[in-house]
């Protein structure tokens, strides 16, 4: 494809994101903000954190049944708590009271159904997911072009996923305190190793959503340098948007007076909504990304436009001026 200068002043010749100029980002960013205000982003992420939460207590159940396999069930809930400050109260409140209440069940109950918790918990979850990554679809212009069974083992795999990162989260939240009593680091050894748990969390959010914006989307993949972009804007920014939420409703909102006694489930719907609008804003990003320039961003040998599979790697975004 013959560029102008036009073009290469835009970055249609950007081989990875970095070597898009300021001016191919202002193209982009009025894509993204054209997207978030024309094409419906917010009522997207209300209909995916509908079916998220239809999924959650179903998979809590998977994941309490498999969490008491290697620790005291109990020890979920504490752990739970020290989620504090980290994710807004509502959040942490409706997730704790909801693993007390399975904590309560007798240890045989969680043993003996298992298997069948597991099977319908896992499926339900699957709902949620693929509810994710309907919304993906959405932000890359894709439709969904995998088989039923396809499509089911890629929410699978990323439900197993999700579990898998939860269960080290909440071992380490209670394997970490232990270790340290062991090792007597002192009080500076102490605070200092606390602290790290936090940005190796975030670290593995990152890590979790570049997957999600690869291997989500019905479109041939594209290469890592055009999704990590998009996952450290998400990154960043519901880790600043649940920091600004928590102080919200600490110290400004009063949802109790409007809400009573559904304050916390609102509270707690309210920031998942927020948080799959940030999500789908870093794949909106990765994908007018792609859309910036014409050099194929996909894996594999470099293909022509319109040969790429995927849309966003197949056209070229439209300018802001």
């Amino acid at each position: 494809m013959d560029l102008t200068e036009d073009d290469i002043s835009r970055g249609r010749d950007a081989k990875t994101p970095s070597d898009i100029p300021a001016r191919g980002w202002k193209d982009v960013f009025w894509r993204v903000w054209k997207s978030l205000t024309e094409d419906h982003v917010m009522l997207i992420a209300g209909g995916v954190t509908f079916y998220l939460l239809l999924a959650l207590f179903p998979a809590l159940v998977a994941f309490m049944s498999v969490y008491g396999i290697f620790l005291d069930p109990a020890t979920a809930v504490e752990q739970a708590q020290s989620l504090r400050g980290f994710f807004p109260p509502a959040a942490v409140d409706i997730f704790a009271d909801q693993l007390a209440r399975l904590t309560s069940k007798p240890s045989e109950a969680l043993t003996l159904g298992l298997v069948l918790s597991l099977v319908i918990a896992f499926w339900s979850a699957n709902g949620g997911v693929k509810a994710m990554i309907e919304g993906l679809n959405f932000a890359y212009n894709e439709r969904e072009k995998r088989s039923f069974v396809r499509l089911n083992a890629v929410a699978f795999s990323f439900t197993l996923g999700a579990m898998a990162l939860m269960m080290v989260l909440f071992v380490a939240l209670a394997v970490i305190p232990a270790t340290l009593a062991i090792l007597n680091l002192g009080s500076v050894g102490t605070f200092v190793i606390k602290l790290l748990r936090w940005p190796l969390l975030v670290a593995a959010l990152g890590l979790a959503l570049a997957v999600l914006y690869r291997h989500g989307p019905s479109r041939r993949l594209p290469e890592w340098r055009w999704v990590t972009w998009g996952s450290a804007f998400a990154t960043i920014s519901w880790l600043f948007m649940s920091i600004g939420f928590t102080t919200y409703l600490d110290r400004i909102a009063d949802f109790n007076a409007t809400y009573g006694a559904l304050a916390a489930p609102i509270g707690f719907l309210f920031w998942v909504w927020l948080s799959i609008i940030v999500i789908i804003m870093g794949a909106e990003i990765n994908g007018e990304m792609e859309h910036q320039t014409a050099v194929d961003t996909t894996i594999g040998p470099d293909r022509p436009m319109g040969k790429r599979g995927a849309v966003m790697a197949d056209t070229l975004g439209v300018t802001s001026d």
